[in-house]
């Protein structure tokens, strides 16, 4: 499978990392040869080969900062613009997995109705596409009959939309609910040991979980976001964030954890939705909650469901290597189908 990523950051360089170290095996057990012929980034430059790249050779060169820094040869084109990219290159796949607009999708939504519009399958790492523009993507690769696939946008690697559009394929899933922001669980389980939210933060920043200007996740629209692609792709809805009442964190204080504690409880960052709309805020759950018991970076999310019940997924939300590999896992489907 010919492969273009728009966007090769932290995700994108995981990605390549996973498809070079793990060759062999994607082709014994899935028959899978993934050749990465194209890559473009907003100012670090655009490579094409219609033969695929070095890998190595690509992860050095973003390694230095400067995608004009691979080995030149002939028929290798670093001239293009993202959009010629798109439009010309021979790929059967383009992976978006540039950073996320939450406020417009763009410019995301256009290099993806593009890359549809040359019959290329899409991949999305970006929340921003799936959270205000997935009906409009969907419907265009319906037309085109090629896949949209969102693995990565919401739990990492871990597999919640696989869980709910596949593994519960037959249940009536009626609300969703959980921990989708590791920064602010990591910082709340800080403040648990008697951290301020200022130290929490302090920490969070050091080990490289929370940005240098932290508002997505304290503020809760990175998790906002991921409960709106949960409430339209998965529930059924049709919302926009106007539906989805957002507060953080920033406003709990060692007292408040202390409260919690000392009647069985504990506070967590919980967006819930439903298809009629939803909120992220911080909420007080009894430790018998399953979502009590999660921890530090990690991630989980509750499916209210008939007939089954409640069905709790605990992962893994974020990191190179495990977003990468909800890329993969949508490379795999996608192979498998194709």
């Amino acid at each position: 499978m010919r492969i273009i990523l728009v966007g090769f950051g932290t995700v994108g360089q995981g990605f390549v990392q996973l498809l070079r170290d793990q060759a062999a095996f994607l082709r014994q057990a899935h028959g899978l040869i993934a050749n990465v012929v194209g890559v473009a980034t907003r100012s670090r430059g655009v490579l094409y080969h219609p033969n695929g790249l070095d890998l190595d050779a690509l992860l050095m060169a973003a390694q230095r900062g400067d995608l004009h820094t691979y080995p030149d040869s002939p028929g290798l084109i670093h001239d293009w613009t993202t959009e010629e990219l798109i439009a010309r290159s021979s790929a059967e796949v383009m992976i978006e997995a540039t950073p996320s607009n939450l406020q417009t999708g763009q410019p995301a939504t256009d290099y993806c109705l593009r890359a549809l519009e040359t019959h290329k399958h899409v991949i999305l790492a970006n929340k921003g596409v799936v959270a205000l523009h997935y009906a409009q993507v969907k419907a265009a690769a319906a037309a085109v009959q090629k896949q949209v696939r969102f693995e990565a946008t919401v739990m990492s690697g871990t597999p919640a939309v696989a869980l709910a559009q596949q593994g519960l394929a037959g249940a009536t899933i009626t609300r969703a609910r959980g921990i989708l922001n590791g920064t602010t669980n990591y910082m709340l389980t800080l403040m648990e040991t008697g951290a301020t939210y200022q130290d929490a933060l302090a920490e969070a920043q050091r080990l490289g979980y929370a940005e240098a200007d932290p508002a997505a996740d304290v503020e809760g629209w990175d998790a906002a976001g991921k409960a709106l692609i949960i409430a339209n792709t998965v529930l059924g809805g049709c919302l926009t964030m106007d539906d989805i009442a957002v507060e953080g964190i920033t406003q709990l204080t060692p007292a408040d954890i202390r409260d919690a504690q000392t009647v069985g409880e504990c506070y967590r960052l919980i967006a819930d939705v439903t298809p009629h709309g939803g909120s992220v805020r911080p909420v007080r759950l009894p430790l018998s909650d399953p979502l009590a018991a999660v921890k530090g970076a990690t991630n989980a999310i509750t499916y209210d469901t008939e007939p089954l019940g409640p069905v709790t997924l605990i992962g893994v939300g974020a990191g190179r290597l495990q977003t990468g590999f909800g890329l993969l896992a949508d490379l795999l489907a996608i192979r498998a189908v194709s």
